[in-house]
């Protein structure tokens, strides 16, 4: 009797668990059946974290064109006021004043909106197809998440995902409420930019106020140390199971390898411009000077993270939050990166 009973409670506890199993898969379906727009109509307005909001304006300006009147409302009340400092004083200033009332008036947004998506439609519907199969609401909360987790000073921020008649910013700003992320380069790596690229990015928010009275803050070695520390953050805030030359800039690892086999050439030929307040100079402007015309990527970024990892290694792990209240010749000093330099062949 009791081994009847056994297989009767096995037989039941097997069909609940058949049940549950394939209603997760019709579920699963029935998300998988739904249509673009469908989907693109669930994505969030926005994202909250404590003091950072993700604003997914690029959702609002494809579904102003999915009826057969194009909805000029949805365009001033979800493209243009949600983030109305972004338009009026980011892009009003720095595209001129003869392309500022594309963007400080509602007429003006509505405007380029109105031809912008049809005039791109594969390639814009491309770009949020991308950003639905990454599951941009969790993705963005998972990033947010952890961003605060880690960082020990509070950032308040305003960020846009959108589309924009001119491009020039890419994932940027004129302020920590006015930043954004334009989608609409081609050769851009959205699934990059939004998971690698806003933690890079935060960490500028949270590093740069506290610059204020460093007496180096407008040299080549802070914009140098500044970038570097967002890519070792980057690196740190993957719980170092990204590979370095990923969290730099997105390199490849010949691309790495060719900095480390030059590593000493670059330090020597290029720290006498680390006081350089000009910001044209061959350290950030290798495109121009070619001190080193094979480099890939970005110079200043791979020395920067290379500080930072020195400075951590002499210095402990958790050393690297040390660097936010630290002037930037100290960490470069610090650092013992010289010492290191001097020692290579």
């Amino acid at each position: 009797m009791k081994t009847v009973n056994f297989i009767i409670l096995l037989v039941l506890f097997f069909t609940l668990w058949c049940c549950k199993d394939a209603k997760k898969n019709v579920e699963k379906n029935k998300d998988t059946a739904l249509s673009f727009i469908e989907r693109l109509e669930r994505v969030s307005d926005s994202i909250k974290v404590e003091d950072i909001v993700v604003k997914n304006i690029f959702k609002s300006q494809i579904l102003a064109h999915q009826n057969k009147v194009f909805d000029s409302l949805m365009i001033v009340e979800k493209v243009y006021k949600p983030h109305q400092q972004l338009w009026d004083h980011c892009y009003g200033m720095i595209f001129g004043e003869d392309n500022a009332a594309k963007f400080n008036t509602p007429e003006g947004m509505i405007g380029w909106n109105k031809t912008l998506y049809p005039d791109n439609k594969a390639f814009f519907n491309d770009r949020a197809e991308s950003l639905l199969r990454m599951n941009l609401d969790s993705t963005i909360q998972a990033n947010l998440d952890q961003f605060n987790t880690l960082v020990p000073y509070k950032v308040e921020s305003t960020i846009s995902i959108l589309f924009t008649p001119i491009t020039g910013i890419l994932f940027g700003g004129c302020t920590n409420h006015q930043f954004c992320i334009e989608l609409n380069y081609e050769e851009q790596d959205i699934t990059y930019t939004i998971e690698n690229g806003l933690p890079h990015e935060l960490n500028h928010l949270a590093y740069e106020p506290l610059r204020v009275n460093d007496p180096d803050r407008n040299t080549a070695l802070r914009q140098m140390i500044d970038e570097g520390f967002a890519c070792y953050f980057t690196w740190v805030f993957f719980d170092n199971k990204i590979s370095k030359h990923r969290a730099v800039e997105n390199m490849s690892d010949k691309e790495w390898h060719w900095y480390l086999n030059n590593e000493k050439a670059l330090f020597n030929k290029l720290s006498p411009y680390f006081n350089d307040e000009s910001g044209d100079n061959p350290l950030m402007r290798n495109d121009k000077y070619k001190f080193f015309p094979e480099a890939p990527k970005s110079l200043n970024y791979w020395l920067g993270f290379r500080i930072i990892e020195k400075y951590v290694e002499k210095h402990g792990e958790e050393s690297w939050k040390d660097i936010y209240e630290m002037n930037v010749q100290d960490v470069l000093n610090q650092s013992d990166y010289k010492t290191f330099i001097d020692h290579l062949e």
